[in-house]
């Protein structure tokens, strides 16, 4: 799904070959749903909402006739831009909260094109991949500080999210202002939480006559799951996919799963998927389609689309819920301790600290010590320190962000990334230490949570284009805007502790949860899956390694990265960062080098009714 337009003198315009124009500057791809559109216009002035939302036209039409008000990103259910044409040709975006719905922007023909897709604004300029870009994601894998605002492509640039960007006719630079804040205040999570979640579910019925969930037995899939069938018009059912090792239908998931399915028998259709070797990770990396940037998903790409294109073949599943996001906005941070340190809130951080302890089977007394160090630590001070830990040889000390509560916990550069890559990481982690953060006012778990969200919500769009080539839409329900404004606008004094498991969804979803699940605090793994997977394919990974795109520029460190991979086949973990962020950029860079870029054309388009 790509859209975009061009903002600026030029009598031709560029756009995507075969798009169609929904608004006077504003184009669409050929497989835009209609669903994910919407127009609105009075006098000279034009609406468009990009994205699936829950305003009504009504809603629309107010945008368009009364103005937009500064929460129009995350006032409605859905992941979703504003596009606000002005009589002037002036184009005003809104974008929302947690960047689940990113837009990007290069300068072009004295103005500025954007569109929803990174990849496709390289076509136009035939731009190279960044390699200060592939430096950070090798040596700092997703540490969204590093990497703010830009793209995998040269001048290719992430608009900032949550803010309002005009873009003027007659050129220039941007005109940017943020508009999304964390406001915590004196209202109950538990309440909001749970409208606003019925609200994404709702949404979503809407968008498909043949909606599916996954069903992990987890709490987030089945908290989506169970709040989809509570909201179903009667004689629907949604259909929920549980995976599972082929002949072994005894896991602790699994049995959860048809706790929760068992709950809802006339709404939930449960259906099982065995998964066999032929789904295993790191399987057909070098088959993955094209994205704007490494998807999550892609050592798991064999179980993923397998999994979505046997839906689209059984039940001919369309539009498609997972929990994705779910972890990431119910996440307490161990930095909240440090917070607690700083309100002089001894015994609640004592407290804290020792239930955290107890879980993890470790010691107290280092993370005391972190939590009042890290109490004294800025995000600035602590980005310069991770620049030198960086940059510092593989193995020496990393400095006074290597405890568990801190802003960079246990950041140090891998043995695999070469001197160059090392350095332009250590830069980039300075340069963020000195530019100005919108966010400096929040205390450290929640700032911790805003970058943390963001990062997980826009490389989920790398799924949801992956997803696309099983021809399947792909929803994370949790990433909504106004999903996550609810849960990170909450309290210090609201925020569970940091050894709890998601409390406030648990509550959030009273009367549709099965106690069982609720009381759940566990969720099955796939490192056994993981290992076998890595040790099948260990040729092809190897021959990644040694020959691949990252090696001949210089970024990687073939040995060592080749040792790792090794000891990683041999079911020993690697301390610090995984080697898998390095087979997935290489699997990404097979990918975009080997499909055509997107073609693009000139001239003006007819707005088509």
């Amino acid at each position: 799904m790509i859209f975009g337009g061009y903002v600026g003198p030029h009598p031709r315009p560029p756009h995507l070959t075969g798009c169609r124009a929904v608004a006077p500057s504003i184009w669409l791809s050929e497989h835009v749903p209609d669903h994910a559109v919407r127009t609105a216009t009075a006098g000279q002035t034009h609406i468009t909402i990009l994205g699936p939302c829950g305003a009504t036209q009504a809603d629309v039409q107010a945008l368009a006739e009364r103005g937009i008000p500064h929460n129009a990103a995350w006032r409605w259910a859905g992941a979703y831009a504003v596009a606000h044409e002005t009589p002037e040709r002036d184009v005003v975006l809104y974008t929302d909260p947690a960047a689940a719905r990113p837009l990007y922007a290069t300068p072009y023909l004295d103005g500025w094109v954007w569109a929803s897709s990174a990849r496709a604004l390289s076509g136009l300029l035939n731009a190279g991949i960044d390699l200060d870009r592939l430096a950070c994601a090798i040596t700092a894998p997703g540490v969204l500080a590093l990497t703010q605002g830009s793209t995998y492509f040269s001048q290719v640039y992430q608009l900032p999210a949550g803010a309002r960007i005009r873009l003027s006719a007659r050129g220039g630079p941007l005109e940017t202002a943020v508009l999304w804040m964390p406001a915590p205040g004196h209202h109950d999570l538990v309440p909001r939480l749970r409208t606003a979640l019925l609200d994404a579910v709702a949404l979503r019925t809407r968008l498909s006559e043949r909606l599916s969930c996954d069903l992990s037995g987890g709490l987030d899939s089945t908290s989506l799951a169970v709040a989809t069938a509570a909201t179903l018009q009667a004689g629907r059912t949604l259909d929920a996919v549980t995976v599972h090792p082929a002949g072994n239908r005894s896991g602790a998931d699994l049995r959860y799963a048809r706790i929760a399915a068992a709950a809802y028998p006339d709404r939930i259709t449960h259906r099982l998927l065995p998964l066999t070797t032929h789904e295993l990770p790191y399987t057909g990396l070098n088959s993955v389609p094209a994205t704007d940037e490494p998807a999550p998903s892609t050592t798991a790409q064999a179980r993923f689309l397998g999994q979505l294109r046997w839906m689209r073949a059984t039940f001919d599943a369309d539009v498609h819920m997972t929990g994705d996001g779910g972890d990431s906005i119910l996440f307490v941070p161990p930095l909240q301790l440090a917070d607690l340190v700083r309100r002089r809130r001894a015994r609640r951080m004592a407290r804290e600290a020792f239930g955290w302890a107890r879980l993890r089977q470790t010691a107290v007394g280092p993370i005391l010590r972190d939590a009042v160090r890290s109490a004294r630590i800025t995000r600035p001070a602590a980005l310069h320190t991770l620049a030198k830990a960086l940059f510092a040889p593989a193995g020496s000390a990393a400095g006074d962000e290597r405890g568990d509560v801190a802003w960079f916990a246990g950041r140090s550069a891998p043995i695999w990334a070469s001197e160059p890559a090392r350095r332009a990481a250590a830069s980039a982690a300075h340069a963020a230490a000195y530019e100005t953060d919108p966010f400096s006012a929040l205390d450290s778990a929640t700032r911790y949570l805003v970058d943390e969200v963001r990062e997980v919500a826009r490389t989920a769009t790398a799924d949801a284009q992956l997803a696309a080539a099983a021809d399947v839409e792909l929803h994370n329900p949790f990433l909504d805007a106004a999903v996550v404004d609810a849960a990170l606008s909450v309290d210090s004094e609201q925020r569970p502790p940091v050894f709890t498991y998601k409390p406030h969804l648990a509550a959030a979803m009273a009367g549709m949860l099965p106690a069982q699940v609720a009381a759940r605090t566990t969720k099955g793994d796939f490192d056994a899956d993981h290992y076998a997977g890595m040790r099948t394919n260990l040729p092809t990974l190897l021959e990644l390694v040694s020959h691949g795109y990252l090696a001949k520029l210089g970024l990687l460190i073939p040995a060592k990265a080749r040792a790792a991979l090794r000891q990683c086949a041999a079911g020993i973990p690697i301390p610090g960062v995984p080697i898998e962020p390095v087979l997935v950029l290489e699997a990404w860079l097979n990918a975009h080098e080997g499909a055509p870029a997107p073609a693009w054309t000139y001239g003006p388009l007819e707005v088509q009714q």
